[in-house]
């Protein structure tokens, strides 16, 4: 059963990939298939992905806290200094804009990438009896995020809240280098996270 669900999956996700980088080569606005997006919900924690401690994602997360829709944020992270986690600093600096500490905590980790974090964070979320996630991350990144999360984490409702990034404009995508080199790292790494599957099913 779980074999043939994964199927489907990976059938499901390589299509869209493979569609992503060929409409990107004929479609001017298909720089927005990078981008999830959907409507904040009640859940019962906020995970802000970790990469960005100092900018448009801890703040998307700490807003979003604020409004109600979750009562804590959970910063994950890899080290950033002498061994502390990079989630330390994040909440740091967002007590310099006036949030109140107590809507944070930090998972340090050393995941080097979306897939490793997930696995990582995903022990810790089961851990927690959490049942539903509003994922943070940025806005390039949040397709794969959402596929690779519910993919390697599953038994959670995972709903995507990007936060806005100026180094990714979807009007734009095509004639902005940056743009451009995001759209084709992601619909790649899309892939790649798809093929990655099976061989997470096949590990012990």
């Amino acid at each position: 059963m779980r074999a043939g669900k994964a199927k489907r999956s990976i059938a499901l996700w390589a299509g869209l990939g493979t569609f992503c980088v060929l409409a990107g080569l004929v479609v001017p606005n298909a720089g927005s298939f990078p981008i999830c997006s959907e409507i904040p919900q009640k859940a019962d924690l906020i995970l802000v992905i970790g990469g960005d401690f100092y900018g448009p994602r801890v703040l998307k997360g700490a807003d979003l806290a604020v409004q109600g829709y979750a009562p804590l944020v959970l910063i994950s992270g890899p080290p950033y200094q002498q061994g502390r986690p990079e989630g330390e600093f994040a909440v740091n600096f967002l007590e310099t804009k006036g949030y109140p500490r107590r809507l944070f905590q930090v998972f340090g980790h050393n995941a080097g990438s979306t897939i490793a974090e997930a696995i990582a964070v995903c022990g810790e979320l089961h851990r927690r009896n959490v049942h539903s996630v509003l994922l943070v991350t940025s806005a390039y990144h949040s397709r794969r995020a959402d596929i690779v999360f519910r993919l390697f984490c599953p038994g959670i409702h995972f709903v995507s809240v990007p936060a806005p990034d100026n180094h990714y404009d979807p009007s734009r995508w095509w004639s902005d280098q940056s743009s451009r080199r995001l759209f084709f790292s992601e619909c790649l790494k899309i892939a790649g996270s798809v093929l990655m599957y099976p061989r997470y099913l096949l590990t012990p």
